[in-house]
């Protein structure tokens, strides 16, 4: 039977497109769930502030009765009007391992960017750098973060036979915190805390962390919008991002460091809620917040999240400091790895610094691009 494509519209279409996943991994050990409710959001410009300055379609792809693919074509004007390019992205693409419907789905994507005057796709990517980015290439038996995505490897294969060719690679690291790089990154921290009288900001509350949220945005913005694909985040963007993270934080795992009174930097890690979030299968309640809560305090795992530095003060090594006060917290609560989520494969520094550590780099995850003759 014929595919059939359908925009969605309706509370009903959003459910469904947020539900195909569910179905397309279940039963698979290393797939982790988005919360339903945040994914619904992501959908409509009523619940996404994104929308201000995206455009946005999203489309499913039936046959039989049956959902059997989805995609989402974006256009962020900020990113464009940075970049200069005019160039529209792919979202959140799902699908059985199916030519047919990889190829209807893109295109449909191509077709709206083509439409809208761009000159190619590129993707997966979300809205913005905070939303769900790439496709995974390499780490298939690998559990995911919950900053990170999982797919199967014909995603790889399907976009390829489709046209689409490599933009660029991020690469994500096991490191284990122990020994002499430990030591090293303590003796690096006291010469650089006595040297540019800089102090760590340590929270047990999250009421103590929320008055520094705001500043810990625009520092994310200093440091992170020469990046590709980023964009400086409005004052919109900044609060529905506290409202969506706030719940999975344990403000122990946030550090802030200050030189001479002032905030220039913070690090965020989350001790890993990949199986928490796995046992809640996409809600909080009944049970889900549970198993959250409980994970939150720390095992084994920490997935370290975000850290950034005001580009002024980056070569004062402010990031060695918040480093090594994140693993004086993992060291103190028994936590024994780092998941790094995604480095550019073209930032050798961060790279080299991760390759002090016992460490292997297990996972890897790609943009690809299509440009329109």
């Amino acid at each position: 039977m014929a595919l059939e494509l359908r925009e969605v519209k309706t509370e009903a279409d959003a459910k469904a497109f947020v539900r195909l996943p569910f179905n397309l991994y279940q039963g698979n050990a290393f797939w982790v769930p988005p919360m339903k409710a945040d994914e619904q959001k992501m959908l409509f410009s009523k619940t996404n502030p994104a929308f201000n300055f995206c455009e946005a379609k999203f489309w499913l792809a039936y046959r039989n009765g049956g959902c059997v693919g989805r995609i989402g074509g974006i256009i962020n004007t900020l990113y464009n009007e940075k970049t200069g390019d005019a160039m529209a992205r792919f979202s959140r693409l799902e699908l059985l391992n199916d030519p047919e419907v990889a190829t209807l789905l893109l295109h449909t994507a191509e077709e709206w960017a083509k439409e809208k005057g761009m000159k190619g796709v590129h993707g997966p990517l979300g809205f913005i750098n905070l939303d769900n980015q790439g496709v995974l290439v390499e780490g298939f038996d690998r559990l995911a973060s919950i900053g990170s995505v999982y797919h199967l490897p014909y995603y790889q294969q399907l976009l390829e036979q489709n046209g689409y060719e490599k933009e660029i690679d991020w690469l994500e690291f096991r490191l284990t915190v122990a020994g002499a790089a430990v030591d090293k990154a303590e003796r690096g921290s006291q010469l650089i805390k006595k040297r540019y009288e800089m102090e760590v900001m340590h929270f047990k509350r999250i009421e103590d962390l929320m008055p520094h949220a705001d500043t810990i945005f625009e520092i994310l913005n200093d440091s992170f919008v020469d990046l590709p694909y980023v964009t400086a985040l409005p004052r919109e963007m900044m609060h529905f991002y506290k409202e969506k993270f706030l719940k999975f934080l344990n403000p122990e795992f946030v550090k802030l460091v200050k030189m001479k009174g002032e905030i220039i930097g913070f690090v965020i890690g989350i001790p890993s809620l990949s199986e928490a979030m796995q046992k809640a299968g996409g809600s909080l309640f009944p049970f889900g917040f549970l198993h959250i809560l409980s994970d939150r305090k720390g095992k084994e795992v920490l997935d370290q999240m975000l850290t950034g530095v005001r580009k002024e003060h980056m070569a004062t090594g402010a990031g060695v400091v918040l480093m090594a006060e994140l693993q004086k917290q993992m060291l103190a609560k028994g936590m024994r790895y780092i998941e790094t989520t995604g480095i550019f494969e073209t930032n050798q520094n961060a790279i080299a610094n991760w390759k002090n550590y016992e460490h292997i780099q297990h996972k890897r995850k790609r943009v690809y691009h299509k440009l329109f003759s």
